[in-house]
C-alpha cells in the first residue's frame, strides 16, 4: 500500500470518496535545502550515517548547479572553509539565490570581503552567520513571485517557506478555489504570507497571526509592496490567539479588537505536530475551516477530535516525492 492508498484507508471513516493527487516531479523540485559542511563535502544525514555529495538531485536546478561551483571555491581558500559548519540554499521563482553560510568562528572583515567577491563573481546572495552575528553581502531578503496575481513575497534565510517549487502555486490556487461564502478570516500559522496575500483578495478582512518574529517582518514588507491594506497581522501564538478569544488583552494587536471582525473561515497551516487542544477548541467555533497540513498522521488525528465537522473539499499534494510525506489540503464544514 502506498503513501496515498494509506492515507485514503485512514480518512475514510470521513471521506469514502476517491481523493484527488498532484503530482511534482521527481527531482529539481525544492526551493530550499540545508546540509552540513565536512571533508570538503556538502553533507546530509541518512540513517546512522553521513552522506557526502557535490550537488543534489532533488533542488531545484539553480541550487544544482551553483552546489559544486561553490563548493569549489570554499574547498580553495583556508580561510573561507576554516569552522564552517553549514551550508543552506534557497531559490525563488526569478531564479536568484540565497545561501547562508554559518561558522564556529567570529567572522571578520577579511572573511566577508572574500565572499562579497564569490557573490558577485556567482551572481547570489550570501549571508554569513556566526553566533550572535549575521550579515547580508546583498540584503537579508529573497524576493519572490507568486503566480496568482503577481504578487511579491519575501523570505529570509531562516522563515518557513514552502519547499516544492512546482506545487506551491497549485496549492495557493486549491485554497482560493475551495472557498465561497466569505466574510473575514482568522489565519493561524501566518508564516511570511503564502496564503495570507492571494486570499486579502477574497476575504472582506483577515487577522493573520504568527510567533516568528523574522516571517511577520517579512509578512509586513509584502503588505506594503503589494499595497494590501484589509490585512492585519499580529504576533501571536496559536495558543495566545485562543487565549485572545478569551478576553485577554494583547499590545501586540495593536489596538486591533477581535470583535470588529465577522469571522466566516479560520486557516490551519501547523507544523507537522498538528493542532493543539486549544486550537482545536478554538476552530470548532467557526463555521469553515481551511486546514492545509504536512503530516497525514496528525491530520487524521485531528479530523476525530474535530467531530462537528464534515470535510468538503480534499486534495493531496506531493511536495516530497519518493518519500512518506504529504501535504494536505481540505476545506471542512461544521455539520449543520
Amino acid at each position: 500500500m502506498n503513501k496515498f492508498e494509506k492515507f485514503q484507508s485512514a480518512i475514510r471513516f470521513k471521506h469514502a470518496n476517491k481523493i484527488a493527487i498532484n503530482i511534482s516531479p521527481a527531482n529539481a523540485f525544492r526551493s530550499r535545502c540545508e546540509f552540513a559542511y565536512d571533508k570538503n563535502n556538502y553533507v546530509m544525514h541518512g540513517i546512522n550515517k553521513k552522506i557526502y555529495m557535490k550537488t543534489f538531485t532533488d533542488a531545484s536546478l539553480e541550487i544544482q548547479n551553483i552546489m559544486p561551483i561553490l563548493l569549489n571555491e570554499i574547498n580553495n581558500n583556508n580561510e573561507i572553509k576554516e569552522k564552517l559548519f553549514q551550508i543552506n540554499f534557497r531559490s525563488n521563482q526569478l531564479n536568484k539565490l540565497m545561501i547562508t553560510m554559518i561558522y564556529h568562528k567570529k567572522i571578520d572583515e577579511s572573511l566577508i570581503a572574500l565572499l562579497n567577491q564569490i557573490s558577485k563573481n556567482l551572481d547570489i546572495n550570501i549571508i554569513v552567520r556566526s553566533k550572535n552575528f549575521v550579515h547580508g553581502i546583498r540584503g537579508l531578503y529573497l524576493e519572490d513571485m507568486l503566480a496568482y496575481k503577481n504578487l511579491k513575497i519575501f523570505q529570509t534565510d531562516n522563515t518557513f517557506t514552502q519547499s516544492n517549487k512546482y506545487l506551491v502555486d497549485k496549492m495557493i490556487s486549491k485554497v482560493i478555489n475551495f472557498i465561497d461564502n466569505q466574510r473575514d478570516l482568522l489565519e493561524l500559522y501566518c508564516g511570511i504570507g503564502t496564503f495570507t496575500l492571494p486570499l486579502s483578495f477574497k476575504f472582506n478582512k483577515i487577522l493573520a497571526t504568527e510567533s516568528n518574529r523574522k516571517s511577520i517582518k517579512c509578512l509586513e514588507k509584502s503588505l506594503q509592496e503589494n499595497k494590501i491594506s484589509n490585512v492585519h497581522n499580529a504576533r501571536l501564538s496559536s495558543n495566545e490567539v485562543s487565549e485572545l478569544f478569551d478576553g485577554r488583552i494583547f499590545n501586540r494587536m495593536n489596538m486591533k479588537n477581535i470583535n470588529d471582525y465577522d469571522f466566516s473561515h479560520i486557516l490551519l497551516d501547523p507544523p507537522r505536530s498538528g493542532l493543539t487542544d486549544d486550537v482545536i477548541s478554538l476552530a470548532s467555533n467557526f463555521e469553515n475551516i481551511i486546514y492545509v497540513s504536512c503530516n497525514s498522521e496528525t491530520y487524521v488525528r485531528d479530523i476525530k477530535l474535530l467531530e462537528s465537522f464534515e470535510i468538503d473539499k480534499i486534495e493531496l499534494f506531493d511536495q516530497f516525492p519518493n518519500k512518506n510525506h504529504l501535504e494536505i489540503v481540505s476545506l471542512l464544514k461544521k455539520v449543520k
